[in-house]
């Protein structure tokens, strides 16, 4: 019997059979330059690969069940990748430098791919650097046809087999609705990826940061997945596996009884009541908000609609998405919660270079987390801003809406925002276009700065919500995407942990409302942390919901607060 350990990105506990992917074969591509009269039959050869890769993905399409709420997922990244394939900026460029640089079709392809990804993973945005790989799968798929490479086949794998692999690349995470997969062992991977989504929706237990597995677990062998405790048990013995079938047992059981928590309200054993609301990055995450009991939206994060519902993923390298375009989504989340409220955050691109308009230069940065990134990016290019304000006030009047600003380190930031956005209402006055005067305007409080001086900056807020994630990772001054590092990213660190309490009290002393929004308020066990501090609105990826709601059942107010005590050393 063998244990690899590793970091859970989707929980649960499962067995199975191993089935290991083999990495992908090394692409050689050819750097040489070719004749004029060469362009078009190198041209015509990239776009009959593209054609082989779109007939590809159509038939995995087919394959989906249109019923399934989580094919429906695979069924949007896939037709993504499709329309990626068509991007007519993307080709436009590809064939300039076909026709310019007159190097072979494979090498041109991969530069401009790489160039496309390098910009998105060096962002500083963990959403954004995960759709570097989307680019990288789309387009390689494009290379292999090239180069006459035979990827491996996801048809090979058996079904309730334990996936080990290196990574799953987004088009091959198709495997995951196609099969009924076990769980997920794999060496690369983040907590935003596609395969980590797609896994979470499936109920698939995945661990990744799993050094090794690919070299030492075999086919066939039978592997047991623990999401939850990031363990991945290789041919265990008879004791071990009659015990994780005893867990196994009782996980499914606990998952039956969570259903009856979707319709019942968030409420302590002694009757507190607790405001639990979800987490989002579409429109059509809200319906699933809805549907798992949500009181309303914590969080709509608009850089995922920025980077998924424009014309590909990458399109935000060429424009913004329009006034139209975002006040068309705003309006489709606030009709679907209806009089429920919805907190949407202004753009969040992490030292985006990708946004280039007219008047918004492609930046470098050698260090863009630190950057000009979320509210200093949107200050910094006001047009950008105001007209995502205008499609926030606009939309307004379809629902409960409240504008949240991210990464805010100063009062300042939060005065010139403000400004703005009453630019844009007197904008709309004159224009006779309706909106709501009186929409609540908040911030992420997400650095130590901002929770250090959250009594001055509840003077110009009317609420607070805590993005821990970013909390965590600014005061620790770790990554936690760096396996080198991950280890030291701890939410409960007492250094955090305080920066949360003073951020909670200085709330509660000028009488706003304040919340969790970051991964922290959907975890059960640092829930329990945050309700004892006094949080009583927890925001969570939707399928959490009923999780907390059930812990909140069996416990009392003084037992919660118990567990803040000793969390923050005051026992």
């Amino acid at each position: 019997m063998n244990i690899f350990l590793g970091n859970s990105i989707s929980e649960g506990i499962n067995l199975g059979k191993a089935f290991v992917i083999p990495d992908q074969q090394q692409r050689v591509i050819p750097h040489e330059q070719i004749r004029e009269e060469d362009i078009s039959e190198q041209w015509s050869r990239f776009k009959n690969a593209t054609e082989a890769v779109k007939n590809k993905i159509n038939s995995q399409l087919t394959s989906l069940n249109p019923d399934s709420k989580s094919d429906k997922i695979q069924k949007e990244l896939l037709e993504t990748y499709a329309l990626m394939l068509e991007d007519p900026v993307f080709i436009s460029e590809l064939k300039t430098d076909l026709e310019t640089k007159r190097m072979s079709i494979e090498f041109l392809l991969q530069d401009k791919t790489e160039s496309y990804a390098d910009r998105l993973r060096n962002s500083g945005n963990d959403y954004l650097a995960e759709r570097a790989q989307d680019i990288e799968d789309i387009f390689g798929s494009v290379l292999d046809d090239l180069l006459d490479i035979h990827v491996f086949s996801i048809d090979e794998i058996p079904d309730d087999s334990v996936i080990i692999a290196t990574n799953l690349t987004p088009s091959q995470t198709i495997v995951l609705s196609k099969k009924r997969i076990a769980g997920l062992a794999l060496i690369e991977g983040g907590i935003s990826s596609h395969v980590a989504i797609l896994a979470r929706n499936y109920d698939i237990p995945a661990v990744f940061g799993a050094e090794e597995v690919t070299k030492q677990i075999k086919t066939g062998q039978q592997v047991i997945v623990d999401g939850t405790a990031g363990e991945v048990i290789v041919s265990p013995d008879e004791i071990t596996l009659a015990d994780y079938i005893k867990k196994i047992k009782l996980e499914n059981e606990h998952k039956a009884r969570l259903l009856k928590f979707r319709n019942l309200p968030g409420q302590t054993k002694d009757g507190t009541r607790f405001t639990m609301m979800a987490n989002i990055g579409t429109p059509k995450e809200a319906r699933m908000a809805l549907e798992e009991g949500a009181d309303g939206i914590g969080l709509f994060r608009t850089e995922f609609l920025f980077m998924a519902d424009t014309t590909t993923k990458h399109k935000l390298a060429n424009r913004a998405l329009s006034e139209e375009e975002q006040f068309k989504a705003y309006k489709e989340v606030l009709e679907i919660m209806g009089d429920k409220p919805v907190t949407i955050r202004t753009l969040d691109s992490g030292g985006d270079k990708n946004i280039s308009v007219n008047d918004i230069p492609k930046i470098e940065e050698t260090n863009p987390l630190m950057g000009l990134r979320a509210i200093r990016l949107t200050l910094n290019y006001p047009a950008l801003f105001k007209t995502q304000l205008r499609a926030l006030y606009r939309a307004s009047v379809y629902g409960n809406l409240k504008i949240m600003l991210p990464l805010i380190t100063n009062v300042d930031q939060v005065r010139k925002a403000k400004a703005l956005a009453k630019e844009v209402m007197e904008e709309l006055e004159a224009e006779d276009i309706p909106f709501n005067k009186n929409v609540p305007m908040g911030i992420m409080v997400e650095t130590a700065a901002a929770a250090i001086v959250a009594d001055c900056m509840a003077k110009e807020c009317d609420f607070f919500s805590i993005g821990t994630n970013d909390l965590t990772q600014y005061t620790l001054g770790v990554d936690r995407e760096n396996k080198n590092v991950a280890h030291l990213f701890n939410e409960f660190h007492l250094a955090v942990l305080r920066l949360i309490q003073n951020t909670i009290e200085a709330a509660v002393s000028s009488k706003i409302d304040v919340s969790v929004c970051g991964e922290m308020a959907g975890k059960v066990n640092s829930a329990m942390v945050l309700a004892g501090m006094g949080v009583r609105t927890l925001s969570m990826s939707p399928k959490q919901i009923s999780s907390v709601k059930e812990m909140l059942s069996k416990i009392t107010v003084q037992e919660l607060q118990a567990v803040s005590e000793k969390s923050l050393n005051r026992l």
